[in-house]
């Protein structure tokens, strides 16, 4: 053989080396493309599954605290509430009082009414704890906290100065429940 067809021969068996070669490294290229590929698929499933965890979590704790507000404002009150029941334990033994008295006492009608001072001032006294106080009404007119009602003349009075209270307002802490109704003057 001449060295011409050595070195085709070289050739051929060096292309040959080179294409096993290649198609090894394509072999192992996709092999490792594809463990790639499945890793990363399981990866997204664990990420998927992290997030309907946290996303469930987040639904759980929605409804937990819309219970919870829903209870606390049913029962707001409660602490209010009780504190009246004493306020009515009150009116009730004075009824049985008022049932129990001699038509001929003549002192009667005062323990009746020392009665329903107790009463008052013990509700006052509970509303008051509770933040519930009255709106002072002094001579002038504050339509943040005064109904007028009715005008009317007075020699005493400057225009549009309180005249009388008809009924009392009242506040919430700083929060109007009950503007006082007035009659002013013109």
């Amino acid at each position: 053989m001449s060295q011409e067809d050595k070195k085709k021969q070289e050739e051929i068996i060096e292309e040959t080396t080179k294409e096993e070669n290649t198609q090894e490294d394509n072999t192992k290229e996709e092999v490792s493309l594809e463990d790639k590929l499945n890793e990363c698929q399981e990866q997204l499933k664990e990420k998927e599954n992290e997030y309907l965890r946290a996303y469930a979590d987040l639904e759980n704790t929605k409804k937990r605290l819309e219970r919870e507000k829903n209870s606390a404002l049913m029962y707001a009150n409660e602490s209010f509430a009780r504190d009246l029941l004493t306020v009515l334990d009150t009116f009730e033994n004075a009824l049985k009082s008022i049932d129990q008295i001699d038509a001929n006492d003549e002192g009667a009608i005062d323990k009746i009414k020392d009665g329903m001072k107790l009463t008052y001032e013990q509700l006052l006294s509970i509303l008051k704890k509770n933040g519930v106080e009255e709106i002072e009404c002094g001579t002038e007119f504050d339509p943040n906290f005064h109904q007028a009602v009715m005008q009317v003349e007075s020699d005493k009075h400057e225009s549009g100065q309180i005249v009388d209270v008809l009924q009392k307002g009242y506040k919430l802490k700083e929060r109007l429940l009950r503007a006082a109704m007035v009659s002013s003057c013109k």
